[in-house]
């Protein structure tokens, strides 16, 4: 008797808990809905007035006074001119850090929006238009009203919120710091001490409605590549009386196309190798002393990563020996590989179907664009999605795609990303994990 007892008294307990979850998720829905205009109205500010990396003097502001309006503790500036809103419960649970990046990019903005961007800036010594033509205008929004709601209610939560507002995620200018590196370094997931973070992207190639993600490696490390060929310069018309570093150049450059095509493992993880620009020489008869070459290269994978450096390094030096010439090789490590902890993941696909529905929470394959949300899922579990962004009747072959002057996003695509964003953190208080990995297996 007593046993039938102690079962019907859990049986009740875990419908009483289900019952009181599924109202609390149908009112984080309703909340949403409220929210959803307020969320457009401030996506359409910051995209007509974007700022680039390291400037987002007006953004960060703007953003510091909404938290500060919220009753939030609030830090700023952080990283230069980030934000950071924090919202303590007061009641024991986790420490959650949810982010959203603030920064345009020096793109002239081609098409006919009312609220399209006009302003101008300074970049590499240059005048350019400034956009937001990677949509974090869309991120600023969503996490403000993430913000606005959470704070709401924060009688019904437990734990801790730490909201990232984060500068600089398309790069810091040269000599500067900058970014989710920056923000770590100043303490950002120490006081308090986060447990988990959670970050979004919205997608101009994915269909509204729809969150994609994938365990493990999601989007690649970004590595950039300098090469300088050095020979003997010579009058164009007596090559042999010089060595010619365009040529050398040029066997390079097809040395280098056979590391991934012939050398790595691509059965392991993908990996790209791009040399973008090539520049030397001054007259049509001169035969220059100096070729300089940039690039980028993508990995998904530590090992393949450092093992490629080796090959690259090796592969441009060997070449121009053969030639008489000298390779000098300059890797700079970039953005780590954004890793979304398997473990979370885990966790996090239920909630994500429940948001966007099955046919709509799709796992993907490896991008390989890079984030610098890396940073943060380096140092604490991470789970990193995309959100749609792309018109249902628009061909994802056929749209612009990001960081182009003609970047669009439906913005009706935007509430899925605030209801995923609130719904995985009040699960996760509620249901937190008791471990999870961190980082990107060798």
């Amino acid at each position: 008797m007593k046993k039938i007892y102690f079962t019907l008294l859990l049986v009740f307990s875990c419908t009483l808990i289900f019952a009181q979850t599924t109202k609390q998720q149908a009112k984080l829905d309703q909340k949403a809905k409220e929210m959803e205009a307020k969320v457009i109205e401030w996506r359409r500010h910051f995209h007509q007035y974007p700022e680039l990396s390291n400037r987002e003097f007006k953004t960060g502001k703007m953003i510091a006074d909404h938290l500060k309006s919220l009753g939030l503790e609030v830090r700023y500036p952080v990283a230069k001119t980030g934000a950071v809103g924090i919202l303590r419960t007061g009641k024991p649970g986790p420490t959650i850090a949810l982010r959203a990046d603030i920064d345009g990019l020096p793109v002239v903005e081609r098409n006919s929006l009312p609220f399209a961007s006009k302003e101008k800036a300074t970049y590499l010594g240059q005048d350019v238009g400034v956009m937001h033509a990677c949509g974090h205008d869309t991120h600023i929004a969503i996490l403000m009203g993430v913000a606005e709601i959470l704070a709401g209610i924060k009688s019904e939560l437990k734990g801790t919120i730490v909201f990232l507002f984060q500068p600089a995620e398309e790069g810091a200018p040269e000599g500067e710091e900058g970014g989710a590196a920056l923000m770590i370094k100043e303490g950002v997931l120490e006081d308090p001490k986060v447990d988990v973070a959670f970050g979004l992207h919205i997608s101009s190639q994915t269909p509204v409605g729809t969150v994609t993600f994938k365990p493990e490696g999601m989007l690649a490390a970004a590595d950039m590549l300098k090469i300088k060929v050095k020979g003997v310069q010579a009058h164009g018309s007596a090559p042999w009386s010089g060595v010619d570093p365009i040529v050398v150049s040029a066997q390079i450059i097809n040395g280098l196309q056979t590391i991934v095509s012939r050398q790595l493992d691509l059965t392991q993880a993908g990996a790209t190798l791009t040399v973008a620009t090539i520049h030397g020489g001054v007259r049509n008869n001169i035969i220059p002393e100096e070729v300089e070459m940039t690039g980028t290269l993508r990995t998904l994978d530590n090992t393949m990563q450092d093992e490629m450096h080796r090959r690259i390094k090796r592969t441009a030096e060997n070449i121009a020996e053969s030639m008489g010439a000298t390779a000098e090789v300059e890797i700079i490590r970039g953005y780590p590989v954004t890793y979304n902890s398997p473990e979370l993941t885990d966790w996090a696909k239920p909630v994500m179907e429940r948001v966007a529905g099955k046919e709509k929470a799709v796992v993907i394959k490896a991008v390989t664009g890079a984030e610098d949300f890396s940073f943060f899922s380096q140092k604490v579990p991470g789970f990193f999605f995309f959100v749609g962004g792309m018109p249902l009747d628009a061909d994802p072959t056929k749209v612009p795609s990001h960081h182009t002057p003609d970047f669009f996003i439906d913005e009706s695509g935007m509430i899925t990303g605030l209801r995923a964003m609130l719904n995985l953190t009040v699960d996760y208080m509620n249901n937190p994990m008791k471990s999870t990995s961190t980082g990107i297996k060798k």
